[in-house]
């Protein structure tokens, strides 16, 4: 009996470990089908050829595994943009479009030099970049395939504002900038999660920081005094239970204007704040 749309579609009971089982079906459907959510719903008798119906039940069996779709499609969308995604990275999540709302709400179209620590897939850089023309934009990673494909993101999306360099945090960086941001890891190590859903297939180096999860969003606000212009400003993405140490930490360095901004579901995700070198304290 051949396997149809609707058919497959009914396999989202079997995915108990998921989110979002229809939605991860209709994925892998599109995948396999090449074409777009709307066709499933327009075509649902339309029957998978059986190498289609193949390759759709191996796609399954990985999901039932655990495996990311993500990975699966090698494919996830973020702010407008479509992205290449590979296992050297972190999956982009929507969570992460507050820390590019804020940045955009900080700054206007203008001659501004932006930094994106840790761009990993280049997702940050890259929203920002499709927002603003003006802005020249430069993500590092210290992974070089991250780095690789940031880059394949980039020319895919035809966004000659933004460019990708290999290393760790500041090294690569030249000058000063207007704006630093920043995704980093900022998970405890001994975070029961880590060994649930998605996170399980993603690089534990992209995940993971000492000092309860504040390690490395230290070591970017101190070394991000000596890289911002006057008055410019730094955002992180943390946890949603680290806002008031990330701004205490901020405040200890000598940032101004720091706030902690909520996500989508109203948890805070985003800190903020400004570096003024003509008014803070060394420490």
């Amino acid at each position: 009996m051949s396997l149809t749309i609707a058919t497959a579609l009914q396999c989202a009971p079997q995915l108990v470990a998921s989110d979002s089982p229809r939605l991860d079906l209709e994925l892998l459907l599109c995948h396999v089908l090449e074409c777009g959510r709307s066709y499933l719903f327009m075509h649902p008798e339309r029957a998978l050829s059986p190498q289609q119906a193949a390759d759709f039940n191996a796609l399954l069996q990985r999901r039932l595994a655990g495996e990311p779709v993500a990975h699966l499609t090698g494919r996830r969308g973020f702010w407008t943009l479509d992205l290449e995604v590979s296992a050297d990275t972190l999956i982009p999540r929507p969570d992460t479009e507050t820390l590019v709302e804020q940045a955009l709400e900080l700054l206007p179209n203008g001659a501004y030099r932006v930094a994106d620590l840790g761009t990993g897939t280049g997702a940050i850089a890259l929203a920002l970049a499709s927002e603003r023309s003006q802005w020249s934009l430069v993500g590092c990673d210290r992974v070089a395939g991250a780095v690789a494909l940031a880059q394949r993101n980039a020319a895919r999306l035809g966004l000659a504002n933004v460019s990708f360099v290999q290393g760790s945090w500041f090294e690569p960086l030249q000058g000063r900038f207007a704006m630093i941001v920043s995704n980093p890891p900022y998970i405890d190590p001994a975070d029961p999660h880590l060994g649930q859903g998605d996170v399980r297939f993603e690089p534990r180096s992209a995940l993971v920081a000492d000092e309860a999860g504040l390690a490395d969003i230290r070591r970017i606000a101190e070394g991000a005094r000596s890289t911002l212009e006057t008055g410019g400003w730094l955002l992180f993405e943390h946890g949603f239970d680290q806002g008031e140490a990330v701004r205490a930490l901020l405040k200890g360095l000598g940032y101004c204007e720091v706030s902690t901004l909520p996500d989508l579901g109203g948890r805070d995700r985003v800190t903020r704040g400004r570096y003024d070198k003509t008014s803070a304290k060394e420490l």
